[in-house]
């Protein structure tokens, strides 16, 4: 693979498309849709998505965290690329999504710069800066707020200028998910982080609570979708992707560590997919 595709992620990057698509479908019904500003939302969170895991790379990279690892190789870490070039790459990708979201603030409203600054900024400091609040048990609060809710309902909000409280309670299940996909990747690198003085959450949970902390933002997913069909029963079609959960819930709960559970983690990705898709039809057909 190429180095720079392998320190996009690829894996993560449903973690961006998801909200998007599920924030677009609640859009649906609500109003005069500028269907144009979709791709632009689209490029927002894949540029902020790559964004943030280049600068984890570099971040964790210099620091010293990636040293020993059981996931895929970093780009620092693992010295395929420079620290100073995956520095300029994770700029380069947060300006992208500057830009683009420059181009929906002139076209609807000048309330959308504090939180695209609070995303980048958050995005940054992640793992960057003095005190990375990623090393501190707060990356889930991150992932849940700017990857669920504001990715769902900001898209929304820029279709249709618009905030549904439907679009909101369906950031949160999107949130869930991406939520769902840190926890299980930082429950495979507990015992790395812990050298390395990484407090991740997990860190802080510990091993068994880590992996039914997995499981309960797994159901609250789907709870959400239940929330959503009081408004428009269809969004019950989302509930077509519980069959797929089942495999990383067996996995997580299961006891597999290490690089038994790169497998869950895959596996979470392709559940965010088909919730994305499942819900988001739902939500689109019951408007």
């Amino acid at each position: 693979m190429n180095p720079w595709l392998l320190g996009a992620r690829p894996r993560t990057l449903p973690a961006a498309v998801v909200p998007v698509a599920v924030g677009l479908a609640a859009s649906v019904g609500v109003g005069g849709a500028a269907w144009w500003r979709v791709g632009l939302a689209l490029l927002v969170s894949l540029a902020l998505q790559v964004g943030v895991n280049y600068a984890n790379d570099y971040s964790d990279g210099v620091r010293g965290t990636d040293d020993v690892r059981v996931g895929p190789a970093r780009l620092v870490g693992g010295g395929i690329k420079p620290a100073a070039a995956v520095r300029r790459a994770a700029l380069l990708s947060f300006g992208v999504a500057l830009v683009a979201g420059g181009v929906l603030v002139l076209f609807v409203g000048w309330e959308l710069i504090p939180v695209g600054v609070a995303a980048v900024a958050a995005g940054w400091f992640y793992t960057g800066g003095p005190r990375p609040y990623g090393y501190l048990g707060l990356g889930e609060v991150f992932v849940f707020v700017f990857f669920g809710l504001v990715a769902t309902a900001g898209t929304t909000y820029v279709i249709v200028e618009q905030l549904p409280w439907i679009s909101v309670v369906a950031g949160c299940g999107t949130g869930a998910l991406s939520c769902a996909l840190l926890v299980v990747n930082n429950l495979r690198d507990i015992p790395t982080d812990m050298q390395s003085g990484k407090r991740t959450l997990a860190v802080r949970m510990g091993d068994r609570r880590t992996r039914w902390f997995y499981v309960l933002l797994i159901d609250a997913a789907f709870v959400m979708v239940v929330i959503c069909a009081s408004q428009r029963t269809a969004a019950l079609i989302g509930l077509a992707a519980i069959p797929l959960a089942a495999l990383p819930v067996r996995t997580v709960l299961g006891g597999a560590t290490g690089r038994g559970l790169i497998p869950a983690l895959a596996w979470t990705g392709r559940v965010q997919l088909a919730y994305g898709l499942a819900f988001g039809i739902g939500l689109a057909l019951g408007a």
